[in-house]
């Protein structure tokens, strides 16, 4: 009566096989209890055969067996346990054993194996590449026809030279193509002919053309070139630099004397390797001439930071090219997001940018249009050195690096009030020197900080009116340059003088006699007043600012008040004839336009107000010269009364002149003879 897979104990008892138990335990009792396997090859028993290996469960039973791809070192096809575990890779092309197609190549992987087609080969349509089934043709030469809707001669005779290379490609011929296809750019970009006279959208549209294409041919017979890397130079000075490489990691740099790339490997391969990978950069230094008059986007927050710091809109961006235009293809297409970043070095003549110029790295975008233009979202410019310019990209295209030169929308009227407030100075300025150097009753220190402040503001503001746009010849610009910055210099340098004599006096007011300071101003004024400003332009090309002049004279202006609001009721009347107390706090006030405290309103140009500020800023600081004469010329007691005596004078010359000539009159009359 013992079930199946069981042996009799005796008459009322069985005991199931090794490998078998039933739900009682291995004695069986009762005629309704079965025997059934036991899997070995899975919990609580689980058996382990050790790496590469899987358990194979029977009845009564298991073996072990080397999982696919791998073998026991014997030869033989199963083991017990652990303990005899010998499997290792076996090596399915080196053995035969595998069912590659004879266009691929057979590549042992761990495990397991792969069909990679040859080299100069592609796979066929539906098929894959390093799949076990691929399937593969020889390469052809890419389908690459004229843009349309372009109508040129010399562009039809590009492509014609393009359609017999493509007739006589071989995969083994793959480097001659690509040396004979690059000549053959050069002759029409060298000679583009009736390209020249294209409307500019049909001429960006061939570039667009001309560039995508590029990158799609060598893209596909760089990989029937042998050798892992190449490099050519035409002629006509265009560079290619190709590495090819069937498996590649870590960091690589190719390039030549008009560019150098460096990227991550795993960015040139992709996601998924097909054949070998390929990574090319092609300069060309030849296509400025279809390349005019394109247009430049910058990146939006690029623009930003343009128009906040010279507190204007742009309304315009015009750029000279200054880089070969480098090309980039991978094997890789999905070059949108790159992570890591690529870098790049481009060498291009020494330019040292100027006012609103800078330097940037820009791509070739192409338009849905099929047009195109220059833009730079997505690059960034690290840095420039002699004669070569970093850049870092997140994406790939074809770069250059060019020259850009920012159009600021300006504000005419404040043209217009930058030329009326300093013709009146400089009006102001000259009546004001004439008369400190005139007027005798009012010649002392303070006279001659502020006759020499007058003449550095009239000079400067002079030059600044009728020379300031003469950059036609760079010498002569740069002599005009320097001047102004020293004259500049020179104005602020005196109104530091006569800040800090002005807070010397103010500190020495309980005292009657000012000699010391007298005395203290004379040996100071002309060497700081002239030598500092000299000093400083002969030893730096940078900036000057002058808004530390202009706080540093604030500060005294502020103590001078303070020290004069304890004071002034001490103040000797032989010190101070000033008795309207309307006046002196004019007087004050304006102290603030002479020193040049109000520069310090540049700082204020800053954010929404920035506008309202220049307003201020330009129309009190271009009547400063107004200011000094009004305040020292117009406002003096001394000074007007010197003014009509001077005007007294001229007035009686002026009369005695007009009576000499009457009384010269009278004898010539009375002198002729009587006629009857």
């Amino acid at each position: 009566w013992c079930p199946r897979n069981s042996v009799c104990i005796n008459a009322i008892a069985c005991r199931c096989h090794p490998g078998f138990s039933s739900w009682s335990g291995e004695i069986i009792t009762s005629p309704a209890d079965s025997c059934d396997d036991i899997n070995e090859c899975e919990p609580p028993l689980a058996v382990s055969c050790g790496k590469f290996a899987d358990c194979q469960n029977v009845d009564g039973s298991h073996y072990c067996t080397c999982s696919p791809g791998y073998g026991l070192v014997s030869g033989a096809t199963t083991f017990r346990n652990e303990s005899e575990n010998t499997c290792q890779d076996v090596d399915e092309c080196s053995s035969r054993q595998h069912p590659c197609h004879n266009s691929t190549a057979c590549i042992n992987t761990v495990g397991s194996y792969r069909c990679r087609c040859r080299r100069g080969w592609t796979p066929l349509p539906g098929f894959r590449d390093n799949q076990n089934t691929t399937v593969c043709e020889e390469m052809s030469f890419p389908t690459w026809t004229p843009p349309p809707g372009i109508q040129s001669q010399r562009l039809s005779g590009f492509f014609e030279r393009v359609q017999d290379l493509r007739r006589r490609f071989t995969p083994a011929s793959a480097q001659d193509t690509v040396q004979d296809l690059i000549q053959s750019v050069d002759e029409l970009l060298k000679a583009p002919g009736d390209l020249e006279t294209l409307a500019l959208p049909d001429r960006h549209h061939t570039v667009t053309h001309l560039l995508s294409g590029l990158e799609e041919v060598l893209r596909t017979l760089a990989k029937a070139v042998p050798g892992g890397s190449f490099t050519y130079q035409s002629p006509e000075g265009t560079e290619l630099s190709l590495v090819i490489q069937e498996q590649g990691h870590g960091n690589v740099t190719l390039g030549q004397s008009h560019a150098r790339m460096l990227l991550d490997w795993a960015v040139a391969a992709g996601a998924a390797g097909s054949g070998p990978t390929v990574a090319g950069i092609l300069s060309n230094p030849n296509m400025q001439k279809l390349l005019a008059n394109a247009s430049l986007e910058l990146d939006p927050e690029r623009q930003a930071e343009l128009e906040e710091t010279h507190e204007s809109p742009l309304y315009g961006v015009q750029w000279r090219l200054l880089s070969a235009v480098n090309s980039v293809f991978l094997s890789n297409t999905n070059t949108t997001k790159l992570d890591p970043k690529v870098t790049f070095a481009f060498s291009h003549p020494p330019e040292k940018p100027g006012t609103r110029q800078e330097l940037i790295c820009a791509f070739w975008k192409g338009a849905d249009d099929g047009g195109g233009h220059w833009a730079t979202t997505g690059c960034w410019t690290l840095g420039s050195w002699n004669n070569s310019t970093t850049c870092q990209c997140s994406h790939l295209s074809s770069f250059a690096v060019l020259m850009a030169h920012y159009d600021v929308q300006e504000d005419p009227m404040l043209d217009v009030i930058t030329y009326v407030g300093l013709s009146l100075s400089l009006l102001c300025l000259l009546l004001a020197a004439l008369t400190f150097l005139l007027c005798r009753a009012i010649q002392n220190t303070s006279t001659s900080l502020h006759l020499q402040l007058s003449l550095c503001l009239f000079l400067a503001h002079l030059l600044f009116l009728t020379a300031m746009d003469r950059t036609e010849i760079t010498v002569l610009c740069a002599v005009i340059a320097g001047a102004l910055h020293y004259l500049y210099l020179a104005s602020f340098t005196w109104m530091l003088l006569a800040g800090l004599h002005l807070f010397l006096t103010a500190r020495n007011l309980t005292v009657v006699s000012y000699s010391s300071v007298s005395r203290f101003m004379k040996k100071l004024m002309f060497p700081v007043g002239y030598g500092v400003p000299a000093m400083i332009v002969a030893i730096s090309a940078h900036k000057h600012d002058h808004h530390r002049t202009s706080i540093v004279n604030l500060a005294f202006f502020l103590m001078t008040l303070w020290i004069l609001k304890s004071r002034l009721s001490l103040l000797n009347s032989d010190v101070s004839t000033l008795q309207n107390t309307r006046m002196l706090t004019f007087k004050a006030t304006a102290q603030l336009f002479i020193l040049g405290c109000t520069w310090c309103l540049g700082i204020l140009q800053v954010g929404p107000a920035a506008h309202v500020m220049a307003y201020f800023f330009t129309i009190i600081n271009s009547l400063q010269g107004v200011s000094i004469f009004l305040v020292y010329c117009l406002l003096s007691q001394q000074v007007r009364e010197q003014y009509g005596k001077w005007l007294k004078r001229v007035r009686k010359t002026k009369a005695d002149s007009e009576t000499f000539t009457l009384s010269s009159r009278t004898m010539s009359d009375a002198s002729r003879p009587f006629m009857v």
